[in-house]
């Protein structure tokens, strides 16, 4: 437990001093930061003025951006120091479901490390949007999740990641759909359970037994995965509304309203969610021309040294469930799909790349599984590692805006024309 608590706080500081170098540039407002900033300055006036800004999401992201202007005034590091301290909490968290999934510190670091290199989690922890606390809560709801997953009594697990869905889901309502993985797999298990399904040459990493879980019933399924997120969630509104049930009851139809409207105008960077795991449409966050020769670039987009061959770990973590049934494979197959192709079950036409931050994320378990798998040589995993940094390292002029970077450089790593 002690070593487990210095690793973490050492990849914590590690990522927080990484995250936060150049964190002010620019000074200005860039993408989303427009929507919720302004939102996030409303929450601190003494009354609410109306109308209010940014009713489509939950407030809780929102009331952490706000607590930080109050703290560190209202400016780029105000704005922006949340998104690095997430973030940097997030990488925690990775770190924690592959101790859950793996049981061993080497994978658990390497799939830190991989979470941070992927680039998209980098640079979404220093802008000032929602989607970064939505992705930390949710992979410590994730985190607690695993770890109770193969325990006889899973209760206060179950619990814990019922606290941080509610939290999740307090941010934006995508925070819903590991939630929804979790009910699914509980729910499939006791169903089969009830069916009495045995395998024929049961093992003891099996993703399903028929002896899992003998005391969790389905009110502390209930508990845990329905009421605790929703008190929890609910507890959101507070704040803003008091305990008036009929302003909060109001607001979740307003953001129901808004989030499942079909009436968006398109954007220069929409994309769709099957486009996604291969990166075909990046979003640019910013671009700024210094001068004649130098531009302040962010880009959303991906490293493709690590987003790429993902795709074929999650096709190997696929055929190891099917042909051996691995709980591991199991795991992350069922969160990376269930956070990334949800997104294909919402009527919206408008979809951006940064929706695939979770899955690109989880990915991460997919490729240390498929590293550390069989025979593979211990040396494999660290030097794709190696490998992922090289490709990060190389992006940082258009995933730091405090960088800048030149024309010539831009244009190389430009790969593609559709990348522009």
């Amino acid at each position: 437990m002690m070593r487990t608590g210095i690793v973490a706080a050492v990849l914590f500081v590690l990522a927080h001093f990484a995250m936060l170098i150049g964190v002010t540039t620019p000074e200005k407002f860039y993408f989303d930061e427009v929507h919720y900033v302004p939102a996030a300055r409303q929450m601190l006036e003494p009354v609410m003025p109306e109308p209010m800004l940014n009713p489509m999401h939950p407030p809780l992201a929102k009331q952490i951006i706000a607590l930080s202007i109050h703290s560190f005034g209202d400016g780029p590091l105000g704005w922006r120091y949340p998104g690095v301290l997430f973030g940097s909490l997030a990488i925690v968290a990775v770190y924690l479901c592959g101790l859950a999934l793996f049981a061993a510190q080497s994978p658990a670091i390497a799939a830190s490390l991989l979470a941070f290199f992927n680039q998209m989690l980098f640079v979404q922890s220093r802008i000032a949007m929602l989607d970064i606390f939505v992705l930390a809560f949710g992979l410590f709801a994730i985190a607690a999740f695993m770890h109770g997953f193969r325990r006889q009594r899973p209760h206060l697990w179950f619990a814990l990641a019922g606290v941080g869905f509610g939290l999740s889901i307090g941010c934006k309502w995508s925070g819903m759909f590991v939630l929804a993985v979790c009910i699914a797999i509980v729910a499939l298990i006791r169903l089969m359970q009830s069916w009495r399904t045995q395998f024929a040459d049961a093992r003891a990493d099996d993703w399903y037994r028929p002896d899992l879980w003998p005391g969790f019933g389905w009110w502390q399924f209930a508990a845990c995965f329905v009421l605790i997120p929703a008190v929890v969630y609910l507890a959101t509104f507070i704040p803003l509304y008091g305990f008036s049930v009929r302003e909060i009851l109001e607001a979740q139809r307003r953001i129901f309203s808004d989030n499942t409207t079909t009436a968006i105008a398109g954007h220069t960077y929409m994309s769709s969610w099957p486009s996604w795991p291969f990166l075909v449409r990046p979003v640019w966050y910013l671009f700024d021309k210094i001068d004649d020769e130098r531009i302040a670039a962010v880009v959303f987009l991906g490293n493709p040294l690590i987003l790429w061959p993902a795709l074929i770990a999650v096709a190997i973590c696929l055929r190891d469930w099917i042909v051996t049934r691995r709980v591991d494979a199991f795991l992350v197959l069922a969160f990376y799909f269930g956070s990334y192709l949800a997104w294909a079950l919402l009527p919206r036409t408008l979809g951006f790349i940064y929706y695939y931050l979770p899955a690109a994320t989880t990915a991460s378990f997919a490729l240390v599984y498929a590293l550390k798998r069989g025979s593979m040589p211990g040396w494999l995993l660290w030097a794709y590692v190696a490998v992922g940094f090289a490709g990060f390292a190389a992006m940082l002029p258009i995933s730091a805006a405090s960088i800048g970077t030149s024309m010539a450089t831009f244009s190389r790593l430009m790969i593609f024309q559709n990348w522009i």
